[in-house]
């Protein structure tokens, strides 16, 4: 066995584990790392400006390239700024390794003070991670990597998170490296997928409701196959835009908020095949899911399974062979679906012409972007109102083109998720959606994009508020305006002083459709600041079938 210092252990661990690149940003505790990753020329060191920056942009890395997004950052201060984005890869089910440093081992437990010190530390992951745990010699550092990596990357996909003291970092010792792991995805019992393809062969008008566990386990092509055999409609959520893609016929939109297709669908549905998807809707509506109907759910935790909804039929597999032993049993036989093509286009323009009468200017806005971008362009969905729409009426073409934050709605997540995405995609179009409130969290990291020569483009919407805060005071407070309002610098200025390019809209309706073309040519990062009315959010205006939308 050859003999390792730990900082050696570990970037070998990631060496042998495929690793490419890591987020990180230096501090005292981890400099033996940063020694150890200098002498190491396969993988890319990329330094952040914000520690929040390691882990969003190793979550938009992970998303957009299929692999594991590794960070690294210092314990304490650092560790708690990389818990966010962490939260967020756990809540959007995306594989993150989080690396933190620790105090020395004699500090441990003792609550002396020592640098950075957050006693229990492990605590404060264990919520949003898969695994959390501390290595405290250097010949366990390679099996904490290995399976810090395998955890993240299996079943259901969620971070992971690893510590090591950093007295541990220089010590030597003889260390043997794993092999990397083969993951195995779970596979579905043959029983239950017979009777999941009987309950769908017998169905008359079955909707296929995807979610992100489809795009995390490449089984779009399966779904897309299952979807032409029963002729079902396929809705998807947010996290699963580009699990069909959206100019499929069989494709009629995301369902978000109380919103989107899945009303015109759902409601004609007698069985309901649930893909990749937690299935807990918020805001909750009258029509989603009722007794009347059969469930069918696959997913990759098989805690997930039947935890919101009652099942027909329930089956804990990875999508990708759920979907495809779905196909296998009902290739041949004739099934009972009673949709026809001009059902399914009814319901997508149906649902068009809600989301259009809703927000005119937002779904003009998609469009411009759409038409601008390729077909597997990068878009990252921030907070903000032009987003939100977008989870709605943007069209997704390729899965691993569409991110959100899913139910941690983090703000001021995109633009750092979105060097991430460029860093693991170089010769993509990306493209950040924010608004001026969240940017302003992320504006460090326009230095680290200007750095590593990422020629993204931020659309930064412009109203000089948190928007939905706002808005939320004008119909629930009676107009009482109090702390939503920001000052906001001169985004173009700002651009060009980091070293970057900057390009103003003062009427999206006009000037964005240039504004973005002059912004996808230039070969560093852009910052478009397009001024924005105050307009709605989806959440705040009442779904069908319900008086008010449910928090």
């Amino acid at each position: 066995m050859p003999r390792m210092t730990g900082a050696e252990a570990l970037v070998g661990s990631l060496v042998r584990e495929g690793v490419e690149v890591v987020f990180a940003l230096p501090g005292v505790q981890i400099m033996h790392i940063f020694d150890a990753l200098s002498q190491e020329p396969s993988i890319r060191l990329v330094t952040v400006r914000h520690e929040q920056g390691t882990t969003y942009m190793a979550m938009g890395y992970a998303r957009t390239t299929g692999k594991v997004g590794v960070a690294l950052v210092v314990p304490g201060p650092g560790a708690l700024n990389a818990s966010a984005g962490l939260g967020t890869a756990y809540a959007s089910s995306l594989p993150v390794m989080l690396i933190s440093g620790q105090m020395e081992r004699s500090a441990l437990g003792k609550y002396r003070g020592a640098l950075h010190e957050v006693q229990d530390q492990l605590d404060v992951f264990r919520p949003i991670t898969k695994s959390a745990e501390r290595v405290l010699e250097v010949d366990q550092i390679p099996d904490a990597v290995h399976r810090g990596m395998t955890i993240a990357a299996s079943g259901r996909q969620r971070p992971t998170e690893i510590e090591i003291p950093w007295d541990v970092l220089p010590l030597s010792d003889d260390v043997e490296l794993p092999e990397r792991a083969i993951i195995t995805p779970a596979q579905p019992d043959p029983a239950k997928t017979k009777d999941a393809a009987q309950v769908l062969a017998e169905a008359r008008n079955p909707v296929i409701w995807a979610g992100g566990g489809v795009i995390n386990a490449d089984a779009s092509e399966e779904l897309t196959k299952l979807a032409q055999l029963l002729g079902a409609p396929v809705v998807t959520t947010p996290e699963g835009k580009g699990a069909i893609s959206e100019d499929q016929p069989l494709s009629v939109g995301a369902f978000y908020s109380g919103h989107g297709a899945a009303y015109h669908a759902m409601t004609k549905a007698d069985v309901i095949l649930a893909v990749g998807s937690r299935l807990h809707l918020t805001p909750s509506v009258p029509w989603a899911f009722t007794p009347e109907q059969k469930l069918v759910q696959i997913d990759a935790d098989a805690e997930e399974v039947g935890r919101n909804h009652e099942v027909a039929v329930g089956i804990a597999a990875d999508a990708k062979p759920g979907l495809a032993a779905l196909v296998g049993e009902l290739e041949g036989r004739t099934c009972a679906s009673q949709w026809t093509p001009q059902d399914v286009d009814a319901i997508r323009d149906a649902t068009r012409e809600d989301i259009r009468r809703m927000a005119p200017l937002q779904v003009e806005m998609g469009e411009v972007i759409r038409q601008e971008l390729d077909d597997d362009a990068i878009v990252v969905g921030g907070i903000t109102n032009v987003a939100y729409w977008c989870h709605l009426s943007f069209p997704v073409l390729k899965p691993r083109s569409y991110v959100t934050s899913s139910y941690f709605a983090t703000l001021g997540y995109a633009f750092p998720t979105a060097v991430g995405a460029k860093i693991g995609n170089p010769d993509k179009q990306v493209v950040a959606l924010c608004g001026d409130g969240g940017f302003m969290f992320g504006i460090p990291d326009l230095a680290t994009a200007v750095q590593e020569g990422a020629n993204l483009v931020a659309l930064v919407f412009n109203n000089g508020a948190f928007g939905a805060s706002r808005m939320d005071q004008g119909t629930r407070f009676q107009g009482r305006y109090y702390g939503t309002s920001v000052h906001n610098p001169d985004f173009v200025k700002m651009a060009e002083s980091f070293g970057a390019y900057g390009i103003r809209v003062d009427d999206p309706s006009t000037q964005l459709r240039g504004a973005l073309r002059d912004a996808l040519s230039k070969d560093g990062p852009v910052i478009v600041d397009v001024t924005m009315p105050h307009l709605a959010p989806p959440f705040q205006i009442p779904p069908h079938g319900t008086n008010r939308a449910a928090g």
